[in-house]
């Protein structure tokens, strides 16, 4: 949905690429997560390695939560950073995945949740990224539940059609957020 809204002229900041940047190679961030999880979150290039971290948390909630704890304010800063590099007038679109999470929804104009039931999102990880179902549901339950989610949104695109039908809904939404 973001690459939609960018395309139509949104300034889309995504939290997603801001904490792989926050963790690369030669970061505090990085620097901080060998600290609490040792050398073997690092693939031999020295970069964070996903899946290694992905199969310490997921199943631990204290680890998730450090883990969160180290990405998440720095991840928070950069946020602040493109917002007050934003050119006057511009619709600012923050992709945050883990937004209901955050306990920060009430603090954006309006938040636009993208819906689809669990049995889609799980084929679509497992297809998509290559997950297994088990690892693809470990995942969906460490997050905001369904009904979580709806709850903060102030718009909801139901993502279980075609391409078009989520860019048809998309442009609606875009229209309502241009005109505040």
């Amino acid at each position: 949905m973001s690459s939609i809204l960018r395309e139509l002229g949104a300034l889309v900041i995504d939290a997603d690429l801001l904490a792989r940047e926050v963790v690369a190679p030669g970061t505090p961030g990085l620097a901080a997560l060998v600290e609490e999880f040792g050398p073997g979150v690092l693939t031999p290039d020295g970069e964070l390695d996903r899946p290694a971290v992905a199969s310490r948390v997921f199943g631990d909630e204290a680890a998730r939560r450090t883990l969160e704890g180290i990405v998440h304010p720095r991840v928070y800063e950069e946020i602040q950073r493109l917002e007050a590099e934003a050119p006057p007038g511009a619709v600012v679109v923050h992709d945050i995945p883990l937004l209901a999470e955050s306990g920060r929804a009430d603090s954006f104009d309006a938040v636009v949740v993208v819906d689809a039931p669990l049995a889609t999102q799980v084929e679509r990880m497992v297809r998509d990224r290559g997950w297994s179902e088990d690892d693809a549901r470990s995942r969906a339950a460490a997050q905001a539940s369904r009904e979580d989610r709806l709850a903060v949104a102030t718009h909801v695109v139901e993502n279980t059609g075609t391409r078009e039908d989520l860019r048809r809904r998309v442009e609606e939404v875009w229209a309502d957020l241009h005109a505040r």
